[in-house]
């Protein structure tokens, strides 16, 4: 029997049948990133009445230059869970990269430039090998990357070698996120992003209109693009009134558009969200899996590299611990809670900003009432226990649906 599209079910009449079509889209994962922003809102909401300080315009500017770095590496962790893969030495490639790009500009006076394209250079290097190891001798990434993140880490200490901490200085580099903009040009790029991301949306549903493919519901779609162009004019609101726009901000947002354009209205988006669909069915089609798989590894490496550079900007030094602590799993957990599947084929890059803004946000809200690190691990784990959880009901209903 063919297998049915949910999007064309009607749900029934009268408020029992629109509970019915609620539960039903929850099950089969159609909610999108809905879950996600009630979530964040009620975590909001809930910290705001225990210190009225959390949403204030300092400590919210302070909230998003702190998963800045957190948001970039969990873009690249969202690339490779669509492929159904897992990259482990993510959060020691960031350390590695940002130690090369430091080394490179204060200990050998290399400019701010071209230090920043040899660590996010190193990232792509390592990418590359990972991803050719992984796909030419079909070792499993978890393997694979479990060896970088153990060696990659001896090559962090090695190129930091007896100095330990280098402090950075440099103007354009520690400005990444030390810079803020102004009402009048924070405004603009705002109003920028907000016609891309639009645009972006146009263009994926005439594709899949000329191609003869279901449309996304359009209450669906028009709800996703007012809460993000929403979110963006909110966030700027508060921002202006503190002090402006951070650049680190507008880097990650910039990053995290110009990856959702690439896997919404490419060829190669559309190819890797094939692959970590159906592998076997992808290359039968003539994808060339290996060479998306590489590419893939390779893009979430630089991506790696440039939160590790971010990270170093903000903290004005790279050191011996650079990369590591629990950077890798909240980076990890922030594309999981977002809303990326585990199992490959379902997410979007804008998961990584706003898994990210769930992470930090308790972290940043716990760090006001002084509770303890304890507390914070065990929350954010049952966050996260929650959101795979609703990943995998979510698949069980969409198998259940496709076999119907």
């Amino acid at each position: 029997m063919p297998a049915i599209d949910p999007r064309l079910i009607q749900d029934e009449p009268g408020l029992m049948g629109a509970w019915k079509g609620f539960r039903r889209r929850v099950s089969q994962g159609e909610l999108g990133s809905l879950p996600v922003l009630i979530g964040l809102v009620a975590i909001w909401v809930t910290f705001y009445l225990a210190n009225e300080r959390f949403l204030s315009a300092v400590n919210l500017t302070n909230l998003m230059l702190q998963i800045a770095a957190m948001g970039m590496i969990s873009a690249g962790i969202v690339l490779v869970l669509l492929l159904g893969e897992i990259d482990l030495s993510a959060g020691a490639v960031s350390g590695l990269a940002a130690a090369v790009m430091a080394i490179l500009n204060v200990k050998l006076q290399w400019g701010a430039i071209p230090s920043l394209l040899a660590g996010l250079g190193t990232g792509a290097a390592i990418g590359l090998f990972q991803g050719i190891w992984i796909t030419r001798f079909r070792v499993p990434s978890f393997v694979v990357t479990l060896a970088g993140f153990l060696g990659w880490q001896g090559a962090l200490l090695y190129v930091l070698g007896g100095t330990g901490t280098v402090n950075l200085n440099d103007r354009f580099i520690t400005g990444m996120t030390g810079t803020f903009f102004e009402s009048s040009v924070a405004w603009p790029l705002v109003i920028l992003i907000v016609i891309v991301d639009l645009a972006t949306v146009a263009l994926e549903r005439a594709r899949r209109s000329a191609a003869g493919l279901p449309l996304p519901r359009v209450r669906a779609t028009a709800t996703r693009v007012a809460l993000t162009s929403g979110a963006l004019v909110a966030a700027t609101a508060i921002f202006t009134q503190d002090r402006g726009l951070p650049l680190g901000t507008l880097i990650l947002v910039g990053v995290v558009l110009l990856l959702e354009t690439v896997l919404v209205c490419t060829r190669f988006g559309r190819h890797v969200f094939a692959v970590g669909g159906n592998m076997e069915a992808s290359r039968r089609s003539g994808i060339r899996v290996e060479r998306i798989r590489v590419a893939v590894f390779t893009l979430g490496s630089t991506l790696a590299a440039a939160g590790g550079i971010l990270a170093s900007s903000r903290l004005l030094a790279v050191n011996q611990s650079s990369g590591s602590g629990d950077i890798l799993l909240n980076a990890i957990a922030a594309a999981v809670i977002g809303g990326t599947s585990l199992f490959g084929g379902r997410g979007s890059a804008w998961s990584a900003i706003l898994g990210a803004l769930v992470i930090g946000s308790i972290s940043n809200g716990m760090d006001l009432l002084a509770l303890s690190s304890s507390v914070k691990f065990m929350v954010t784990g049952a966050v996260l226990l929650v959101a795979a959880s609703i990943d995998a009901i979510s698949r069980r209903g969409r198998q259940a649906s496709g076999r119907a």
